[in-house]
């Protein structure tokens, strides 16, 4: 059987290791329990959580036991990592909401049953710690001046980081040292973002315990331009098809840029290497068969194949010209004025825009269609019978929305 290092290596996953030969070699000899943690920042996981899952899944694949490790203590802080202000300090219960339903998603992905994999929640030994004791024990191994060098610091000096902050890199590297203790737990993953973090826990492992310990980071799922991908003009993709239709899943990845089609059918889906190679090299016109591909993939694996079956008839029904089908994205309105709904507010109230100036700027710029007019007038109506019998809205070329009443 193939070395599941080899296998992420292949499929693009791998940016940094601790010890690449001997993670290999640790992976070929025997079944190795390795986390990722999860913080708990909103009540779904989203796209950029999905890169890590995938390798978790390939991980367990292979026969290792994932630890999915729950921030319900390190989401009280909140990573500095990649953000130039502090997080928005969450209360205890909608963290442990949001814990709660990141589990049930990760329950789709990851087989948990049988000791297969283990969930945990570093609330449970975060939240009551002796912090005097803590620093003694923990915070002893931690150099300030390395600390003040890693990346995930670095970026933020200039702007101002917290003392709250500053003791996420600790709390981080405790978690690694705790899951050793409790369940020889030998290697954390995480995005490349969290590589200081994942060494601090790596060296802290070493010198309380003098046993191995491991990290290795996956690439971040970027743009062209360095910007990561995830993010629509109405905020982040989710996991969740109440937050994120399936059918406006499936559009956010047949619409990425040709040049991101080939790594992403590498990290995504589980496409044998030759199908992704080959597909990858379409050209031209033909590269769509690769997006639509991709598209229906990932949405297979995250909503399941019936789901993908939806999303993809309806954007054929879309782009082959027929408007009537329903599984299109399609907000109801309860109640509308005989005087109908103007172009504006209908552009908000379907989050086609986030604010009604950008709803303004869409229409100046000849991007919004109402069934089959262009709109160039910021005033422009649409009238009762139109919703009651069920409008399309269209932004830009390829999305849409179905307005009724």
């Amino acid at each position: 059987m193939k070395n599941v290092y080899d296998i992420l290596v292949e499929r693009g996953f791998i940016e940094q290791a601790t010890d690449e030969e001997e993670i290999r070699k640790l992976l070929d000899s025997k079944r190795v329990t390795f986390y990722i943690g999860f913080d708990a920042t909103a009540d779904s996981l989203t796209a950029g959580h999905f890169l890590t899952i995938m390798a978790m899944m390939h991980m367990q694949k292979a026969g290792h036991r994932p630890i999915a490790l729950l921030g319900g203590g390190t989401t009280m802080v909140g990573d500095p990592s990649g953000k130039s202000d502090m997080r928005k300090i969450m209360t205890k219960e909608t963290i442990d909401h949001n814990a709660e339903c990141f589990l049930k998603q990760l329950s789709r992905f990851i087989d948990f049953d049988g000791g297969k994999a283990i969930v945990a929640n570093n609330a449970d030994w975060l939240l009551n710690l002796n912090y005097v004791e803590f620093l003694r024990e923990v915070g002893a191994h931690f150099s300030v001046n390395r600390m003040l060098a890693a990346e995930c610091y670095k970026q933020r000096m200039e702007r101002g980081l917290t003392f709250f902050e500053f003791n996420y890199m600790i709390m981080q590297s405790y978690d690694f040292l705790k899951l050793h203790e409790m369940y020889d737990c030998e290697l954390e993953m995480g995005g490349n973002d969290q590589w200081s973090n994942i060494i601090g826990g790596v060296e802290l492992v070493r010198r309380k315990l003098g046993k191995p310990a491991y990290g290795l980071t996956f690439k971040l799922l970027t743009t062209s331009d360095g910007i990561k991908m995830g993010k629509t003009m109405k905020g982040a993709v989710w996991l969740d098809p109440e937050k994120t239709s399936p059918y406006e899943f499936y559009q956010y990845w047949r619409n990425i840029e040709d040049v991101k089609v080939e790594e992403c059918l590498g990290l995504l889906t589980f496409l044998p290497m030759e199908e992704v190679r080959r597909l990858g090299k379409l050209e031209g016109s033909d590269i769509n068969i690769a997006k639509e591909t991709l598209a229906y993939e990932i949405t297979k694996i995250v909503h399941g194949e019936e789901e993908a079956e939806k999303a993809r008839a309806a954007a054929k029904s879309f782009f082959g010209g027929s408007k009537d089908n329903d599984d299109i994205p399609t907000t109801k309105l309860d109640d509308i004025s005989d005087d109908g709904i103007s172009v504006v507010d209908a552009l908000v109230i379907t989050n086609l825009a986030p604010s009604k100036s950008e709803a303004r700027r869409l229409i100046d710029s000849g991007s919004v269609t109402v069934g089959e007019t262009k709109i160039t007038d910021r005033n422009a109506v649409i009238t009762k019978d139109a919703v009651s019998s069920g409008v399309i809205i269209r932004k830009g070329k390829k999305t849409f929305h179905k307005l009724t009443a």
